[in-house]
């Protein structure tokens, strides 16, 4: 890896993805989204102030957490242009999602908790499973294999003809081989 001199300034696109472990692409992504800015050359090539690289670190353990890109890109425009991001800078914004965060853990030990439960189908009808079904919804709607059966006559509630998986569904509603 190249090291950045101490009085370079501004870095390519090329050496902010080095020194940074982000593909161009992504940094290109996240400038679109305006996580991140540039400037441009008389060249027409990206030049990127070297706090730029403090961003990109916040934004990729940011992510990590699982926080999104919007939010994250709210929290950047809190600091103030062309200064990095401090640690007392990470102390406040992390502390705004702190609560979203605790919120997610929870639901995330409900859901490991329940897999127990789960054969996994994700389309029958089962009174116990809290994931695909919950409180056996589908079961009001006849026996068997609800999500297969649509488009066949069945999956019709008092509403109308089911058009996708129930709200509640919480993981993926695949057919059972």
């Amino acid at each position: 890896m190249t090291r950045l001199e101490h009085r370079v300034h501004e870095l390519t696109v090329g050496q902010l993805s080095e020194r940074s472990g982000v593909a161009v692409s992504a940094l290109h992504f996240y400038e679109s989204k305006g996580l991140i800015s540039s400037r441009r050359t008389a060249g027409n090539q990206r030049r990127f102030s070297r706090d730029t690289l403090r961003r990109v670190s916040f934004i990729k353990v940011s992510q990590r957490v699982g926080i999104p890109l919007s939010d994250i890109r709210d929290a950047l425009a809190t600091l103030p242009e062309e200064r990095t991001p401090t640690v007392a800078d990470w102390a406040r914004l992390s502390e705004t999602w702190r609560s979203d965060l605790d919120d997610r853990i929870r639901q995330l030990e409900r859901l490991r908790d329940d897999l127990t439960e789960c054969i996994g189908c994700g389309c029958l009808s089962i009174s116990k499973c809290g994931l695909a079904n919950p409180y056996d919804r589908l079961g009001d709607e006849g026996p068997g294999p609800r999500r297969l059966l649509v488009g066949r006559g069945a999956g019709r509630t008092p509403s109308g003809p089911r058009t996708g998986p129930d709200e509640d569904c919480a993981a993926p509603c695949a057919p059972a081989d």
